[in-house]
């Protein structure tokens, strides 16, 4: 019988926490880096009025600067994710503020360097780089000045920015403790009669229930509890919002949404490509919510039936060790180095597998350069999890290789990329799964696993981007974002994209208060672009093995010496054009004709 309530992280095996010593062996040295950072910053005002004098003088402040953010990149994830493992931990809610305000600090003393650079003539900054001191290697990321100068502001401004920044994080901090540490859900009664804890970890597990009841009594209690709140959960998520809309506008940009795509040079109508796209194909979502209703042989299918899979007599529990060996397996095709460095990461403390009381939920990949990836889990024992870990450790080699191959300056790759290599491994996966199956049933189950991918991440992420691009529009525009209209504009969005056949319980129209990627606008818009752009590279490296994966290793491999686009162009794929999202929906519908078949419903 599972535990009623949580584990405190004392109470969980060492072999499942990540070795967070590998960061710092132990407070006392991080606190050594802390103050080291805290002479080293003071640095940087040597440099000021200065940079335009040689290509030497740049070339050491870029240096300068890198050797101070590798060491702030260290100090500030592991503060943080001390923080994660239990939220609730004061100590480390110290260190991370500490972490914050450093950090804060030494953006406000180098906010002079963009304003100062991009006042010197387009043409000095070419004659510098094609000098021989070595300041080539920051070519990249000099152009892309070049490209933005419009948007960067005086240095007296930029300043004024950069110590904003903690204020203007206050939206999302507060909403982050709400969500990991206040908010408490009732005990609820599963399927086998266990009186279990709701969590955020176990609440996909209530709505997997085949018992209906369960399902709908997690459904409602979730939102139950973000309604009492919904006027403060309003606030914080509207404060978000007028901090991004406040950017964006001094900055000079039309709206928060190209501030948000400008970074990685991504033009907006990749954005409204996604979601016309997707639009003009609701069909097939609608046809799924169909397939579902008669799969699940109900009259009435409800949102909190939407993750009870269709074949409900297959029974697939997954310990974490035989999650690991399926991953390990599924991936195959990339070959015996990439497989060697996923074996590393399993064997070497890479991963915080289980959730514990005060963890923070979710699951995530970050790291700090010149150290491995960190992944953080609330692993539960069902297939979804197991999809989890593939794409989680996606993430973690993509971070590996890039930080193995660029310089410290290139070695982050962009947002716009940063979902491609996790699908891409759970896509590997899955077809592998779907490939092995023995029987009909259990091929079934699988095709439902699958569809669900399409069903979370290719139109549910675009109903969040759709979501985003409304609400942001309207706040720009001068209206208040109130709980009424927040919950309408969400509600109705379900209503179109679940279409007739579903019956769009109230209740959801408070979803949009507990997603905690609204709080990086214009983020999830990415999900559903990398999910598009994986489905395509992972057919190219069922269909063409060793030369498609040394394009995709070549992308792994590229951290951010590319724009996106381009990088994603090296892999083989073309996000510029809506067809990579159309091919992604054409397997979408095989998927629906091959379940239908498989299920008789025709």
């Amino acid at each position: 019988m599972e535990q009623s309530k949580l584990r405190t992280r004392d109470e969980v095996e060492q072999k499942y926490k990540w070795a967070i010593e590998d960061l710092y062996c132990d407070d006392i040295k991080w606190q050594e880096d802390y103050n080291k950072l805290q002479g080293m910053m003071q640095g940087f005002t040597e440099f000021e009025g200065k940079l335009s004098e040689s290509a030497d003088r740049l070339l050491e402040y870029l240096q300068f600067s890198d050797e101070v953010n590798k060491i702030l990149e260290k100090v500030y994830v592991y503060a943080n994710q001390k923080l994660h493992e239990d939220l609730g931990n004061t100590f480390y809610q110290g260190l991370t503020a500490k972490a914050s305000d450093l950090s804060v600090n030494i953006s406000s003393l180098t906010a002079f360097a963009e304003p100062e650079i991009l006042s010197m003539a387009e043409d000095k900054i070419r004659d510098f780089l094609q000098s021989n001191n070595g300041i080539s290697v920051y070519e990249k990321y000099l152009l892309d000045l070049l490209r933005q100068k419009k948007h960067v502001l005086d240095s007296k401004t930029e300043k004024l920015l950069a110590k904003t920044h903690n204020i203007s994080a206050a939206s999302s901090d507060i909403f982050s403790m709400f969500n990991n540490v206040d908010v408490t859900f009732p005990e609820l009664e599963d399927e086998d009669g266990n009186i279990l804890e709701l969590t955020h970890g176990r609440y996909v597990k209530f709505l997997e229930s085949t018992n209906v009841k369960v399902r709908k009594s997690a459904f409602e209690a979730m939102y139950h509890e973000y309604n009492k709140f919904k006027n403060t959960l309003a606030a914080a998520f509207y404060a978000n919002v007028k901090q991004a809309n406040f950017y964006a506008e001094v900055r000079g940009y039309s709206s928060s949404r190209a501030a948000a795509l400008d970074g990685g040079n991504i033009p907006e109508q990749v954005y409204d490509n996604l979601i016309e796209t997707v639009n003009n194909r609701i069909e097939l979502m609608h046809r799924y919510v169909s397939l579902r209703k008669k799969a699940l042989g109900i009259e009435e299918l409800h949102m909190y039936d939407l993750y009870t899979p269709m074949v409900n007599d297959v029974k697939i529990k997954v310990s974490f060790e035989k999650a690991k060996e399926m991953v390990i397996e599924g991936l195959k095709p990339m070959g015996a180095s990439y497989l060697s460095v996923l074996q590393e990461g399993f064997d070497n403390g890479w991963i915080d597998v289980y959730e514990n009381q005060g963890k923070r939920s979710g699951a995530y990949s970050w790291g700090a350069n010149g150290t491995h990836p960190f992944v953080l889990l609330n692993y539960q024992d069902n297939l979804n999890n197991v999809f989890t870990l593939a794409h989680e450790m996606g993430h973690a080699l993509h971070s590996y290789y890039s930080d193995a191959a660029q310089p410290y300056v290139y070695a982050g790759y962009r947002i716009f990329v940063a979902e491609v290599a996790s699908t891409c491994n759970e896509s590997l996966l899955i077809h592998h799964m779907i490939d092995k199956a023995q029987d009909k049933k259990g091929k079934a189950y699988l095709i439902n696993t699958f569809l669900e991918h399409f069903k979370g991440t290719l139109y549910r992420q675009t109903m969040f981007a759709e979501f985003e691009k409304e609400v942001h529009q309207l706040a720009a525009a001068g209206e208040a974002l109130t709980p009424d209209n927040l919950c309408e504009i969400y509600y109705k969005l379900n209503v179109k994209y679940y279409g007739d056949d579903m019956i769009i319980d109230r209740d959801i129209e408070m979803e949009w208060s507990r997603i905690p990627h609204f709080y990086t606008p214009f983020y999830v818009y990415q999900y559903a672009t990398g999910f598009s752009a994986a489905i395509a590279l992972s057919k190219r490296i069922m269909e063409y093995g060793e030369p498609a994966v040394d394009d995709y290793m070549k992308f792994l491999s590229g951290g951010n010496s590319k724009d996106p686009i381009d990088m994603l162009k090296v892999a083989g794929v073309d996000m510029s054009s809506p067809e990579p999202i159309e091919e992604a929906l054409n397997v979408f519908k095989e998927l629906l004709d091959e379940m239908e078949a498989l299920l008789e419903l025709n």
